[in-house]
């Protein structure tokens, strides 16, 4: 579940996109998957569940320790483009589900990419009256799903931002 525009509010990740993102995602074992904004971090626990490793990045301090209760671990109660920016590793996957009025998307983007390993994949949840240039773009309803691919050659993407 993801922040709404209300503070307490929850908007949860409905299982259509969430079945979706696993389907785009294949087999994720043994990968380095960050769940950023991740709410009470369903689409994390759905990654653990098929074997990757993951990091839950969350700044409201309830929901990042629900999670901390659920997984014991990796949890970070922090702001995601702090994480990033400090962040060490390069990850396989990158989720991203802002709140709806986030205003940071275009470095958000910028600095996932570049937090990428060649062959990562970074995808953003958002409405559908946003676009990034992904170079991949699938719509559910009122929620699009953005998609970056790093290349292998010379850590070029696939897509604009």
């Amino acid at each position: 579940m993801k922040k709404s525009t209300g503070k307490s509010r929850l908007r949860p990740t409905s299982s259509l996109v969430k079945q979706a993102v696993f389907n785009i995602l294949g087999d994720i074992r043994e990968k380095l998957f960050l769940d950023l904004f991740a709410g009470t971090g369903q689409i994390g626990m759905t990654a653990l569940e098929r074997g990757a490793r993951v990091i839950f990045v969350e700044k409201n301090q309830k929901l990042a320790e629900i999670i901390k209760g659920k997984v014991g671990k990796n949890v970070y109660k922090m702001d995601a483009l702090q994480f990033l920016i400090g962040m060490n590793e390069e990850a396989d996957i990158i989720f991203a589900d802002p709140p709806y009025d986030y205003k940071n998307y275009e470095k958000l983007i910028e600095l996932s990419i570049k937090k990428l390993k060649p062959g990562g994949i970074f995808i953003l949840e958002h409405r559908k009256d946003k676009n990034f240039g992904a170079h991949e773009v699938r719509r559910y309803g009122d929620t699009v799903l953005s998609i970056w691919r790093k290349e292998h050659d010379e850590g070029g993407l696939s897509g604009n931002f």
